[in-house]
């Protein structure tokens, strides 16, 4: 199969589970994403664990759009002694809140400081910022640029059924965002929300020259056909193999990339070329 790289994974302190009741009181992301009891909260070991059960070579990890800076902190260190844990194994995406301002920019040096990669996931109804307000997001992408990070945002289709934490970051809010920031590196969790499908539009692909686009949570939003479908739009390099784990488990999200009649070589750079050359793998 070649090598595979999940590129949206979501793991936490072990004891969140124990303390889920305060943290749904603290934070309003953790509130929208966790509320209901069944949601899993995922660690270090348990997605190792999957990743082997499953020949999962490598995953990035992250956490959610923290609005408690304390929080934040407390993941993302977390996030840093997971990598340090599985060299070779886990990397790491700083949350951060444009909001915090300054505190956004020292969270962001400390982290790379300490061996993350970029930032994720950034929830902007949640966090209480819009996407499209450039001076808001100015410091923090001037940065991410300078640490050469690049930074995933969750996206939401204006269509379809609803679900925890959809939020409406739709793609026009996600495509006016990428034109403000031409020289950032950008991922569009979900497929962007179906930001591909406008890749039709003419002068479209020329605003995503920078952009990929992750298939987390896929099983949960598309037939198999998206794959070959997106691929063939936004380019089978922009596109990034990801669960959302442990929303979405490896046989469901592997399964269908096997059912999509991809390329093979599509298929490679799918599964982890393309993630090994943008995050440095």
């Amino acid at each position: 199969m070649g090598l595979v790289i999940d590129s949206h994974c979501h793991i936490f302190p072990g004891d969140f589970s124990e303390r889920r009741s305060e943290l749904l009181a603290r934070d309003a992301t953790f509130a929208e994403l966790f509320s209901s009891g069944r949601a899993k909260l995922g660690t270090a070991e348990t997605l190792v664990e999957a990743m082997d059960r499953h020949g999962i070579d490598r995953a990035v990890a992250m956490g959610v759009g923290w609005n408690d800076l304390a929080l934040a902190r407390e993941a993302n260190d977390y996030l840093m002694e997971a990598a340090g844990a599985y060299p070779g194994r886990l990397s790491g995406l700083c949350s951060v809140n444009p909001g915090w301002g300054r505190a956004a920019l020292d969270e962001m040096e400390r982290c790379s400081e300490g061996g993350l990669i970029g930032i994720g996931e950034l929830h902007p109804d949640t966090q209480g910022f819009a996407l499209d307000d450039q001076d808001t997001l100015a410091p923090l992408m001037d940065l991410a640029r300078r640490l050469g990070w690049p930074v995933l945002v969750h996206c939401s289709e204006p269509a379809g059924h609803d679900y925890p934490g959809k939020g409406s970051t739709t793609p026009g809010k996600v495509y006016r965002f990428i034109a403000n920031f031409p020289e950032a590196r950008i991922i569009c969790a979900h497929w962007g929300g179906g930001l591909p499908f406008y890749s039709l539009m003419p002068e479209v692909p020329a605003v995503l020259e920078n952009v990929f686009f992750d298939t987390a949570a896929t099983p949960f939003l598309y037939r198999p056909a998206v794959y070959r479908t997106g691929a063939s739009l936004a380019g089978a390099d922009k596109v990034l193999f990801a669960t959302d784990f442990p929303l979405i488990g490896y046989t469901r999200a592997l399964g269908q990339v096997e059912e999509s009649g991809l390329q093979p070589g599509d298929r490679e750079a799918i599964l982890g070329g393309n993630a090994a050359r943008l995050f440095g793998l």
